[in-house]
């Protein structure tokens, strides 16, 4: 069983400049990945985007980074990113909830596993607020996280990395139209 201290750990990237991907919406020209991406991916191209709404309300821009021949039936072994651009305020334990929610909704979870991921989620992630931007990076064999393009850790878990992405890209997600967005450049 995995816990809290083996589960969190610092990414080594930390120090990049941040960029906006508020123009990873746009299809034609393809943007320029933010900076934190290229630091880890060299070479990423925009996969797809979109916007999170819930209930009639805007929550965040979303885009996916990988390498061009990214393949979505072996995600699992590939590195990739994860963009998500805040359009509203959240608290850090607020986001941690609501993606352990997303992850138990579709994977059976131990109640210990949970709690564990759920404080160590907290731990890591940050309040954000209306235009800040959290990049997830799938190394494979966890999570590791940038705000603003700063590098704030990671978890160091390939069970929690793969429930978590699955979150926006499995073929399970609540958000079907998003992940088709996220995926809309990936080879099958």
């Amino acid at each position: 069983m995995p816990t809290r201290r083996n589960l969190l750990s610092h990414a080594v990237l930390g120090g990049l400049a941040s960029t906006s991907t508020f123009g990873a919406l746009a299809k034609d020209p393809l943007p320029a990945p933010p900076a934190e991406v290229l630091g880890a991916i060299p070479g990423a191209r925009l996969i797809g985007s979109g916007r999170l709404r819930y209930f009639g309300f805007s929550v965040y821009d979303a885009s996916l980074w990988a390498l061009p021949d990214f393949k979505v039936a072996q995600i699992s072994q590939q590195r990739f990113a994860l963009c998500l651009s805040y359009l509203r305020a959240f608290t850090a334990r607020d986001i941690a909830q609501r993606s352990l929610q997303e992850i138990r909704r579709m994977h059976q979870v131990a109640p210990e596993t949970a709690r564990v991921w759920l404080t160590v989620l907290q731990e890591v992630l940050p309040d954000v607020a209306a235009g800040d931007r959290i990049t997830a990076l799938h190394p494979p064999g966890g999570v590791a996280f940038w705000h603003q393009g700063r590098s704030i850790g990671g978890i160091s878990d390939s069970d929690f990395g793969d429930k978590f992405f699955d979150i926006w890209l499995s073929e399970s997600t609540s958000e079907p139209k998003l992940r088709n967005a996220l995926l809309d450049r990936a080879a099958p």
